[in-house]
């Protein structure tokens, strides 16, 4: 990528964080009050959520690897997995940062077609983990349902429904996933923008002008799930179980001032508040939808909806520290990388 390009999206994410910033709802001492309260648990969050990324970029290297990319090195493709997180969480619309980014970076080492292909099966990767992880959730609640006899997971008419509405519809987008997986997706992504309003002109320009490129994006994408399975649902795998091991988050936090809230418990709440955030991707780091998916989860749990806002703030400010991290790794590889 050229230097200009990396001081454009390295700018653009420190300006996008600054502003952040001094628009948080939340004021300063409520903040410290709020770190001080976590005390070691913030810093083990932190590193609980660098395993995370570790997690995410080994997934991502497969990928690239059988993308016939053996020039990247491991350390790089941390830095492009973190620092595209971070553009992702200060970016409305979610994919609009990141990908490309990672995108235009990786063109420096591999043909750009491949490059695309390999960084938008890797986002549908990450997409369709949080469907498993969704799926994951009803399945749990309703075994818990059934094994437990405190009362603690009440299924009700309504709950029934609408776990029941929740399990169909999830069932459906992971088979829409696994046709393209095999058929490849972009192709027909942006056969539907063009019928959709504000985007319909420019996604059809846009597919005449580059159908060629978007054809062989698709090919890409069907032939590293046709001839290399093994690694494909390996990196698939390594997603799923990064969106699960990511649940300690709120076990740390809250299983210390909630008696009894266990591991299913934090994995639940994590499913619960992801999938109510994620209604709300227009927003840059979901604001609000975060906060409060965590304090309506942990209320579905008979757990105060304080202590899912607690936890909803702490991991706030991780959110926050990270997305400084990638956007500083940003700025490490302009002064080591290609101009």
């Amino acid at each position: 990528m050229k230097k200009r390009w990396r001081n454009l999206f390295f700018v653009f994410g420190l300006a996008a964080v600054i502003v952040m910033l001094l628009t948080m709802k939340s004021d300063w001492p409520q903040v410290c009050s709020v770190l001080v309260q976590a005390g070691l648990l913030f810093p083990l969050v932190l590193l609980l959520w660098g395993i995370v990324y570790l997690m995410n970029a080994c997934s991502f290297g497969l990928i690239l690897k059988n993308a016939d990319c053996q020039k990247v090195s491991f350390g790089r493709i941390f830095q492009l997995t973190v620092s595209g997180y971070a553009l992702n969480y200060v970016t409305p619309l979610g994919l609009m940062g990141g990908e490309p980014y990672r995108i235009m970076e990786l063109s420096g080492y591999m043909d750009r077609k491949k490059a695309a292909s390999g960084t938008i099966l890797y986002a549908m990767m990450h997409i369709c983990s949080h469907f498993c992880l969704w799926s994951t959730g009803v399945i749990l609640y309703m075994m818990l349902h059934f094994l437990s006899d405190s009362g603690k997971y009440p299924l009700g008419r309504g709950m029934i429904i609408m776990l029941s509405a929740m399990a169909l519809v999830f069932i459906w987008v992971l088979y829409l996933f696994s046709l393209g997986f095999r058929k490849g997706f972009v192709v027909k992504v942006f056969g539907l923008l063009c019928r959709m309003p504000l985007v319909r002109r420019w996604a059809a320009a846009f597919r005449k002008t580059h159908l060629e490129q978007l054809e062989a994006v698709d090919e890409q994408i069907a032939s590293l799930h046709a001839k290399r399975r093994a690694p494909f649902w390996g990196a698939l795998l390594l997603e799923y179980l990064a969106r699960v091991f990511s649940s300690a988050e709120y076990w740390l936090l809250i299983s210390l001032l909630v008696p009894g809230f266990t591991c299913f418990d934090g994995l639940l709440v994590l499913a619960f508040a992801s999938l109510f955030s994620n209604l709300l991707f227009f927003s840059p780091m979901q604001l609000g939808g975060h906060e409060g998916g965590l304090a309506i989860a942990a209320g579905g749990l008979q757990i105060p909806g304080a202590f899912g806002v607690y936890a909803a703030l702490v991991s706030r400010l991780r959110e926050l520290v990270w997305t400084v991290i990638g956007i500083l790794l940003m700025k490490l590889s302009i002064r080591c990388g290609k101009t």
